[in-house]
């Protein structure tokens, strides 16, 4: 069932569209019937077309307009286009967790610093590891004092 109109927002009759888009009203209901469109209803079942539904269609008119691209066509670029917005919400989603989370990580380290017995630096609990060259002379030195 189509959605229902909300008050407030600009809504555009049939005739309106199809003459500010110079495009048969048969092509617009074509549209809605591939699922590339979904305009609201009224009461009587009358289309009404929102600012987002404009939106859309000019971009399904670019595409087959100017790209010469076909109704499937469309319909698998306007899916996609929905699954990637879809997968940057969820990134951005995912980007503030982590965000909020390393700022309450660094808080508890603060804390936990602040009330430690021995105070040291994060630096200080690292420990060195001599490379290669640095056991090579430690080794050196050994043997010259045996």
């Amino acid at each position: 069932m189509a959605k229902r109109a909300e008050r407030g927002k600009a809504y555009y009759m049939i005739s309106a569209v199809s003459q500010k888009y110079n495009i048969h009203p048969q092509t617009l209901r074509l549209y809605e019937r591939e699922g590339l469109l979904k305009p609201s209803r009224t009461e009587g079942n009358t289309r009404l077309y929102s600012e987002e539904d404009l939106e859309q269609l000019e971009t399904i008119l670019t595409l087959t307009r100017d790209l010469g691209v076909n109704l499937a066509g469309v319909e698998i670029i306007l899916n996609m286009r929905r699954k990637i917005e879809q997968m940057q919400r969820e990134v951005n989603e995912f980007m503030d967790y982590v965000k909020r989370e390393l700022a309450r990580g660094i808080d508890d380290w603060e804390q936990r610093l602040s009330t430690a017995l021995v105070k040291s630096s994060p630096t200080d609990l690292v420990r060195h590891t001599p490379n290669s060259a640095d056991a090579d002379t430690h080794n050196s030195k050994l043997k010259t004092q045996k």
